[in-house]
């Protein structure tokens, strides 16, 4: 690992304004952080990297009336366990209790998972071996090689990865808004590809809080290789919202999650067993698979399904 100053935020104001200054990264639980420094799979390397554990007051999970009120340090295993969310956002808190491993989740905070960087293996291979199109370069590796792992419905920028976030649909079902030092993003908009970023952030911008909307009823599910703590091959969040209309997102299937109209559309009338295969359906209608991650496909229909049906 090269050197870097380290510097103790107060505020996520004061952490924006010393990011403005200088290259600069964010740390918090650093489950992403530090194995990305480590292995050098960046095309600049940071001249100082700024603590956010020193903030106090970020990590709460409180009851805001209508919504569910999260600080951006909040840890993911705490979301996992709390009566609230499980009560009022259940597609978040069975998220984060999929996140990983346990020791994971007792480190990464809520938002680091948001803003956590892809994990495409062209991008994360060491010392920066390739040029894509996350770091500035004119291909997609994965769309010749290897791409088991990656997006099925087509490119965004030119990139085929994959999302990796297992909050990311759960969010974005749940309509929630996500509070920055700078602004307030649905979080639907929240997640784009952005450079080597997963998000709409600026290099000098702080997740602050994320604000999730109490929903009736929500579900969330995932499939993996290995359950106890892989990334996602294809997950898929459920809410039916106040106007007993119903949204769906899917993760790892594009750059960035998606959310599902088609599929909406299907159970617009009400969830059965027949409008939830209709919903599935059409959300794998448009999909585009590359050549090895075609299996995805059927992945992705049944956990529509799947988490459709535990919202009758």
């Amino acid at each position: 690992m090269r050197n870097f100053s380290h510097v103790d935020a107060a505020s996520a104001k004061e952490a924006s304004s010393n990011a403005s200054k200088s290259s600069a990264l964010f740390i918090a639980g650093g489950t992403d952080l530090l194995g990305t420094l480590k292995d050098e799979i960046l095309p600049s390397y940071p001249e100082k990297v700024i603590n956010l554990k020193t903030i106090g007051g970020m990590d709460g999970i409180r009851d805001e009336g209508g919504a569910v009120l999260i600080g951006a340090l909040a840890k993911i295993s705490a979301l996992a366990e709390s009566d609230l969310a499980i009560a009022h956002a259940t597609a978040l808190a069975q998220a984060c209790e999929k996140v990983a491993s346990p020791t994971i989740r007792n480190m990464a905070t809520i938002g680091g998972n948001i803003c956590q960087m892809h994990r495409c293996w062209y991008f994360r291979v060491p010392d920066n071996r390739f040029a894509c199109r996350r770091k500035g370069g004119n291909y997609c590796p994965a769309r010749i090689g290897d791409n088991r792992y990656h997006s099925i419905y087509g490119e965004q920028d030119g990139c085929y990865a994959a999302s990796s976030h297992d909050t990311a649909p759960a969010l974005i079902a749940l309509g929630a808004t996500i509070s920055t030092t700078k602004r307030k993003l649905a979080a639907e908009d929240f997640f784009v590809i952005n450079g080597i970023r997963s998000n709409a952030l600026e290099a000098d911008e702080v997740v602050t809080e994320i604000s999730v909307p109490k929903a009736a009823k929500s579900a969330f599910q995932k499939f993996a290789l290995r359950k106890s703590i892989d990334f996602p091959l294809v997950n898929c969040a459920a809410a039916r919202l106040g106007d007993d209309s119903v949204c769906i997102a899917l993760g790892g299937v594009y750059p960035s999650p998606v959310r599902i109209q088609a599929a909406e559309a299907a159970v617009a009338g009400g969830i059965t067993e027949a409008s939830a295969q209709s919903a599935a359906d059409a959300a794998v209608a448009e999909c585009r698979p590359l050549p090895k991650s075609g299996y995805k496909v059927e992945i992705a229909r049944a956990l529509v399904k799947r988490t459709l049906m535990e919202l009758k």
